[in-house]
């Protein structure tokens, strides 16, 4: 009776072991069926406003598309890293937006207001089969990230979690009523590429007040998978250009470990920092890079 049940136990630890690696590699595969090729469409539209000003007006709706190559650039057992870049067509290639994906990751940058960023650690348990989602501006310095499960059921893979964030590019430029978006992120896996859905509040942030809500907005963006050779010019790009942006990586990744309150200049010599950085030549060295990043943290 007492070696049955020793049995028992052990397979049903090894059901759960097995289970639970299974889990991970269904959650590093959707993580991956975001990189190729892709034809995306654009969706934001303002749906309530909470201003009591009378002058107050809602944001543009926005439809935009484009092409863009997601690349893979890191494929570890506890970490998956894409690069994200848009074709705007002539051949001219921008560096766009990255997202890094850690399992079980404890330790986050959660974005506070006016260009700071607050150190936040997690306990293992808050994280337990998590994957945290860290998204970079188009320079490799930080934008939002946040934690939370994969979900595989009845077909369906999709990931959600909700963080602060700083403006998004097609708003910081012409709206200055708000400082912060606080983002609920949805990314599901479908049968003709990806989607990312939001569900946004805009917030006004001070140090002496309590949060005030704006404006709430709606994202859906739609990356329907094409043939890679459609974004051949992002690919050659990344060839070409790919050792001076691991460089940049490298630089921030040392600053990150710090693992304290980062603040950041919005411009240094009247020029924020990707047109350093967009300016340089492949074959830049690292210490210029470095020197770079540095004079932009506080």
């Amino acid at each position: 009776m007492k070696s049955t049940l020793i049995t028992c136990l052990l397979a049903a630890s090894l059901f759960n072991f097995t289970s639970a690696q299974t889990k991970k590699e269904q959650d590093k595969k959707s993580i991956k069926d975001m990189c190729g090729c892709y034809e995306v469409k654009f969706n934001f539209t303002e749906t309530f406003s909470y201003s009591k000003d009378s002058t107050y007006y809602p944001s543009e709706t926005k439809h935009d598309a484009g092409l863009e190559w997601v690349q893979l650039v890191e494929d570890s057992e506890d970490k998956i890293s894409m690069q994200h870049l848009l074709l705007v067509g002539g051949g001219m290639i921008v560096k766009h937006w990255r997202q890094d994906w850690l399992f079980e990751n404890t330790n986050l940058y959660e974005f506070h207001k006016d260009n700071t960023w607050k150190f936040t650690q997690l306990s293992p348990e808050e994280v337990e089969g998590q994957w945290t989602q860290k998204v970079y501006q188009v320079d490799d310095s930080p934008r939002y990230e946040g934690t939370g499960s994969w979900v595989h059921v009845d077909g369906k893979h999709y990931w959600v979690n909700t963080t602060d964030a700083p403006l998004p590019r097609r708003e910081y430029t012409k709206r200055h009523d708000y400082n912060v978006l606080n983002r609920r992120n949805i990314h599901a896996i479908t049968d003709f590429g990806w989607t990312h859905e939001q569900d946004n509040k805009k917030i006004v942030r001070s140090d002496d007040a309590e949060d005030v809500l704006l404006a709430e907005e709606k994202g859906f963006d739609v990356y329907t998978k094409v043939d890679d050779s459609k974004c051949k010019d992002a690919q050659k790009y990344w060839a070409e250009y790919g050792s001076l942006w691991k460089n940049v990586r490298a630089r921030w990744e040392k600053i990150y470990a710090k693992n304290q309150d980062l603040a950041l200049e919005k411009v240094v010599e009247g020029k924020p920092l990707y047109k350093f950085l967009f300016a340089l030549e492949p074959d830049a060295k690292k210490k210029t890079t470095d020197k770079i990043i540095d004079s932009f943290v506080k």
